[in-house]
């Protein structure tokens, strides 16, 4: 290949337009389940922290790919937590809550997320 074509090929390529709202895996829904709004998690915020609640399977890097992807945001660290389920009566039967997984994640200094908004 002469070096004129190579340069034209370079500057072709220089000049495609990157994409913009590329398409997010499906499959990061099932990591990232649902913000969890409660008062501890409020109080999280000051601190840069923002608490989900996650699949059970689901790990720390997962995770992190996962809100970095749908966010947009740098994640710094990933705590998480694995809340056992009580046994709890239900019209004189016993009956088990499930277990749920939740992360705590803390985005790097200057980063936020609103988990008032949808995605």
């Amino acid at each position: 290949m002469s070096p004129e074509k190579a340069a034209k090929v370079k500057a072709k390529k220089a000049k495609a337009a990157p994409k913009t709202g590329a398409a997010i895996n499906p499959s990061l829904y099932d990591i990232v389940l649902a913000p969890l709004i409660t008062e501890k998690a409020t109080l999280a915020s000051e601190f840069n922290q923002v608490t989900f609640r996650v699949a059970l399977k689901a790990t720390k890097p997962q995770i992190k790919q996962a809100v970095e992807a749908l966010f947009k945001v740098n994640v710094t660290r990933v705590n998480t937590l694995i809340t056992k389920g009580k046994t709890k009566r239900f019209r004189g039967r016993l009956g088990t809550r499930g277990d749920v997984k939740k992360a705590i994640v803390t985005l790097a200094a200057g980063q936020s997320i609103d988990v008032t908004t949808g995605l």
